[in-house]
């Protein structure tokens, strides 16, 4: 016993004498994993990488500040999952999280991955925050884990149907979805809403989240001569209905949510964007207290041009750090427990939650694009 107290005691002396880090000191830091899942291939992997990078610049920045939760120095692991937009991965890429002992995930992505994704981090006791995922049975589950950063699609839905009837005078309506939970979805509240405002849906159908080729569909509607035509859907099939309908020449403006409203639209589907009005499911970048700043952050640190989620991702990073902090611990139970009186200024602005997990205070804004660019038309504050 004698000497293994003479051997500790040089150790200490000679990491005194050389600056080395003692026993003691390794002891007191601790590696904490956060998930965040994305589809990282796909057609969708331009949103999942926005999302990615938001998330990973709010880890770099905490690990670069540094952080210390109960007496301890932490150093955040981004632990990255692609689940390629697709349920059935989305569940496995879940449970390999849990597995991994991650205390929080951000992610999904689409609502159709959210959705199935987030029994499996209930099971776990894991906190999910989902930067992007609108529609809203996420929430209505009735699970503690489930958190949300932006509006949902009850909310996105009567603001554009309302744009839809008062701004742009619609009276006929045509209806197409991509039959995925968040296209279905938001087309769903869409139709709904846009009945109670006089608006009749004379047709609908559905396609894919991959569909290429929509003149079938668009030469059916073009028969029908609806004033609008709403596409539930993502920009990556979304812009082939945009850029087809221009070229079949149907006067129908087309209307879409948060999904199509990414400035890779103007870039997929050309000058036919101008056809396009959309909704994003948060206040515009502009006007959220930190949007400026960030973006200029990211595109200078990722030297590629900003999608729409990101801001969301880091937010939500950095909620999760702070939940941490309040609760003093990285045990994800007591993580969780803290979530639910989260108060946090954030880049979009003040965060907080009500009882399902969603936000209290947002938005939806109104876009339509120019010379392939989005411009902001109006802007409701919810």
């Amino acid at each position: 016993m004698k000497s293994f107290d003479t051997r500790n005691t040089a150790l200490i002396l000679l990491s005194i004498a050389f600056n080395i880090p003692s026993l003691a000191d390794a002891q007191t830091t601790e590696t904490v994993k956060i998930g965040a899942v994305a589809p990282l291939t796909g057609i969708l992997a331009h949103i999942g990488r926005d999302v990615e990078n938001g998330a990973k610049l709010a880890v770099d920045e905490a690990n670069a500040k540094g952080l210390v939760i109960n007496g301890k120095k932490i150093t955040l692991q981004l632990v990255e999952e692609d689940d390629a937009a697709d349920p059935r991965t989305a569940t496995q890429v879940a449970q390999k999280l849990v597995d991994e002992k991650v205390v929080a995930v951000i992610g999904h992505v689409t609502s159709g991955t959210t959705i199935p994704a987030s029994k499996i981090y209930r099971d776990g006791g894991i906190t999910q925050i989902t930067p992007s995922s609108t529609n809203p049975l996420y929430t209505q589950q009735g699970f503690k884990t489930t958190y949300r950063m932006i509006a949902t699609d009850a909310q996105q839905a009567p603001a554009l149907a309302a744009y839809a009837a008062k701004q742009m005078g619609a009276k006929t309506l045509a209806v197409v979805d991509d039959a995925t939970a968040y296209g279905q979805g938001l087309a769903d509240q869409f139709s709904k809403n846009a009945q109670t405002l006089g608006i009749k849906v004379i047709s609908r159908d559905a396609c894919t989240d991959k569909t290429v080729d929509f003149k079938g569909i668009l030469t059916k509607i073009k028969n029908e001569n609806p004033d609008i035509i709403m596409y539930g859907g993502e920009d990556a099939a979304g812009a082939n209905l945009v850029r087809q309908a221009s070229q079949l020449g149907l006067r129908s403006k087309i209307l879409s949510g948060d999904g199509m409203c990414t400035e890779k639209l103007g870039e997929l589907a050309g000058d036919a964007s101008k056809n396009l009005t959309c909704s994003e499911a948060s206040l515009p970048l502009e006007k959220m207290p930190g949007g400026r700043e960030f973006k200029t952050k990211y595109e200078s640190t990722f030297r590629q041009t900003m999608q729409p989620y990101a801001p969301f991702a880091y937010d939500a990073v950095n909620v999760i750090i702070d939940s941490m902090r309040r609760a003093n611990s990285t045990d994800p139970a007591k993580i969780l427990a803290s979530m639910p009186s989260t108060s946090f200024n954030g880049v979009i602005g003040q965060i907080a939650f009500d009882q399902k997990g969603d936000l209290k205070d947002t938005g939806i804004s109104i876009y339509q694009y120019k010379n392939g660019k989005k411009n902001l038309l109006e802007v409701m504050k919810l």
